[in-house]
C-alpha cells in the first residue's frame, strides 16, 4: 500500500512544480529566477484561469495525500 502511496506522491509532486512554472509569466529562465516582468496584474482568462485551479487542486491533493501516508504508515 506504501508502495502505491509514494508513487502517487512523485506523479503529483511532478505534475504540481510543472503547473508552478507554467504559471511563470516572464519569458524564458528570467522568469523562473524571481527577475521582474514588468507587467501589471491582469485577471485570469482561460487558460490561465484553469491552470490556477489545477495549481490549487493538485496542492490540496498533496497535502491530503502526504497526511494519508503519514496515517497509514
Amino acid at each position: 500500500m506504501t508502495v502505491y502511496l509514494s508513487i502517487s506522491l512523485i506523479i503529483i509532486s511532478i505534475a504540481l512544480i510543472a503547473s508552478v512554472i507554467l504559471q511563470s509569466k516572464g519569458i524564458g529562465l528570467g522568469g523562473l529566477s524571481g527577475g521582474d516582468t514588468g507587467g501589471v496584474y491582469s485577471k485570469r482568462r482561460g487558460v490561465e484561469k484553469i491552470l490556477f485551479w489545477i495549481t490549487i487542486g493538485l496542492g490540496i491533493a498533496f497535502f491530503g495525500l502526504t497526511i494519508f501516508t503519514v496515517i497509514v504508515s
